[in-house]
């Protein structure tokens, strides 16, 4: 059986995972960031002094075996009242925080409940914030507020974590032990890098054998990657795992004009394909869900409309993972 592990958090990791979950033959789990602070996640957060729930929540549903009734109850939001933007299965994870003795049995409990196809793990215990440093020397504290500053043209200096953080023992072995490590799509500076900056991640993955997977994202990110072509995405990445990518999925399908100008107007777009094949393996494939996804009303953040198709993506990974 193929060990296979994501990293991320977020819509995109829900996507691979929800792909790749209908093969019983490969050993999923997915390392999840935990500095997100937008949105319901950062309202608990601050209010409630608990762990990120929101990346944790979308992974343990994106690999829910239970009936429909379940993951929709998990990924309802609600539109109305004092609970207005906050979604259901952040609350429920919050309160088990509340009553359980440490997180995993947070994990466990809803894992059970949900019937989950593989292991979820945070990669940190800790509470801890992300900061980005721009090169015009703004300094932002917090995921959410670096993710909301789409107005930036500064290019981003540095990410850190504050304070520093020690990453769970789980994470690292899994790590150590994968045969294939998938990295992205999501966003490079809130969803991707913070998982490489907790203390211990680096060097798993030094330790690691495994074949690293980077899936490019399909579009740029105001305020964050903003003109980045795709070996910009590379470079970054590199320098914060420490390590070079083995394979990049690069998507060469055509997006919608439609598609193409609603990003126009948050300053987003294609990322543009520069990479050589000689420095990793690019497959280059039609990867994308060309049916804009709908904006929940009652949702506070801004989100991405253009995803990646998970059924194209399981067909291609898994071609890797059998070669």
């Amino acid at each position: 059986m193929k060990k296979i592990t994501i990293i991320g958090g977020g819509t995109g990791t829900f996507v691979v995972l929800s792909g790749l979950k209908k093969d019983s033959f490969l050993d999923l789990g997915v390392v999840v960031a935990m500095t997100d602070s937008g949105g319901s996640t950062g309202k608990l957060r601050d209010q409630l002094g608990v762990l990120p729930p929101g990346d944790l929540r979308q992974c343990l549903v994106a690999l829910s075996d239970a009936p429909l009734l379940w993951r929709k109850l998990f990924l309802y939001r609600f539109d109305k009242g004092d609970f207005q933007g906050h979604n259901f299965g952040n609350l429920f994870l919050a309160t088990l925080e509340k009553i359980s003795s440490n997180y995993d049995q947070v994990i466990n409990t809803v894992s059970y409940v949900l019937q989950t196809k593989g292991e979820v793990i945070p990669v940190t215990y800790q509470k801890l914030h992300l900061v980005a440093e721009y090169e015009n020397g703004k300094k932002i504290t917090g995921e959410g507020l670096i993710d909301e500053n789409v107005l930036e043209t500064s290019k981003i200096k540095k990410v850190y974590l504050k304070p520093s953080g020690l990453a769970n023992r789980k994470a690292i072995k899994r790590i150590i032990n994968s045969d294939y490590v998938v990295i992205g799509p999501g966003d490079l500076y809130t969803s991707i890098i913070p998982v490489f900056l907790v203390d211990g991640i680096k060097q798993a993955f030094a330790k690691s054998k495994a074949k690293i997977i980077f899936i490019m994202n399909l579009m740029t990110k105001a305020g964050q990657t903003s003109k980045y072509t795709a070996l910009d995405h590379i470079n970054d990445l590199e320098k914060y795992l420490g390590k070079k990518i083995d394979i990049v999925l690069m998507n060469n399908g055509l997006i919608s004009k439609r598609i193409i100008n609603i990003y126009k107007k948050h300053n987003e777009e294609v990322v543009i394909d520069d990479l050589k094949d000689f420095n990793y393996q690019v497959i280059r494939k039609d990867i994308i869900d060309n049916k804009p996804v709908e904006k929940n009303k009652v949702d506070i953040v801004y989100r991405s409309i253009l995803r990646h198709d998970s059924n194209k993506l399981a067909k291609i990974l898994k071609k890797i993972f059998y070669a």
